[in-house]
């Protein structure tokens, strides 16, 4: 195999190794599920800045954390594909370090609601879930996601096998 798909592979596979660990930390403190919810592991969907093996590993971890939570079958299908929109989204605004931490912040506030209400019956309305995820993804992504990104850039080079 060419050794740019093994590296391929290899970073999506720790990507989606530590989404997997940060978020049953997370669960750990009943923050990974609910109206109101911090996954640690969702600022690293900072990452497509950096390479778009980020992408399918945080799908992939996202997928894995969410059927090791116990998470209902929507929740799976469409909470995967919220982060992976989101992914694919901070791939696209990969340029911009601050436009990069948005995409799964809107994806996330638009999609999950959804899924609270619907599946998991939880009260409130989608207006307040939307409020409430969203501010849990703020802190995710735009806060802690923009200080991992100010930490990897300087390291990046050797990380990702960037130049």
């Amino acid at each position: 195999m060419h050794s740019k798909k093994i590296l391929y592979i290899t970073q999506a596979a720790v990507i989606a190794a530590i989404y997997v660990v940060l978020t049953l930390i997370a669960a750990g403190f009943d923050l990974a599920s609910g109206m109101i919810q911090v996954r640690f592991s969702e600022a690293l969907t900072v990452l497509p800045y950096f390479t778009p093996a980020a992408i399918p590993g945080l799908a992939i971890g996202c997928l894995i954390s969410n059927i090791a939570t116990g998470c209902l079958l929507p929740d799976v299908i469409f909470g995967t594909l919220a982060t992976l929109i989101g992914a694919i989204g901070s791939w696209c605004l990969r340029r911009s370090k601050i436009l990069v931490t948005l995409p799964p912040v809107i994806s996330n506030a638009v999609i999950i609601p959804f899924i609270l209400t619907c599946a998991y019956k939880i009260p409130g309305g989608i207006p307040l879930q939307m409020l409430t995820v969203g501010a849990g993804e703020v802190v995710s992504c735009v806060i802690i996601g923009s200080i991992l990104l100010r930490a990897l850039i300087p390291v990046s080079k050797y990380i990702f096998d960037r130049d």
